[in-house]
């Protein structure tokens, strides 16, 4: 299987590798043999696909990345989206602050007050779905 110049075999090896794992602890790890390793990452074989999940996971990445050839380590993933959580944390608590403040100094209009309080919650909103639904 070969997508974007790299075969499944060639990212299965170079995630493994890159997490310091040898073969036959990728293999005892799956459940397989170091043997069955070696064929997937030589792309004489590939794994079975309901084992795909775990592998996956084994070596940090989604499925889609394995069988893509696309990959980014599962730490920059983790990291992007801590990111965007705190974005969306911190602008929910921005637009807090600015109602009150505005609302302190009798300079809010109700038009702009509607518009910093939808902002607010609509970022609290999708805060909430994507640790709801596990949006990651």
């Amino acid at each position: 299987m070969k997508q974007s110049g790299k075969t499944m075999g060639m990212v299965i090896a170079s995630l493994r590798k890159a997490q310091g794992m040898t073969q036959a602890e990728l293999a005892a790890k799956m459940q397989v043999t170091d043997k069955a390793v070696s064929k997937w990452e030589r792309d004489l074989s590939c794994p079975d696909i309901q084992s795909l999940p775990r592998l996956a996971e084994i070596l940090e990445v989604s499925v889609e990345e394995l069988m893509q050839g696309e990959t980014r380590p599962a730490s920059l993933v983790k990291r992007i989206n801590e990111i965007v959580d705190l974005v969306l944390k911190a602008l929910v608590v921005a637009m807090g602050i600015a109602l009150v403040v505005c609302s302190v100094l009798k300079t809010l209009e109700p038009t702009s007050g509607f518009q910093l309080a939808g902002l607010g919650l609509a970022s609290a909103g999708i805060l909430f779905l994507r640790q709801d639904k596990g949006i990651r």
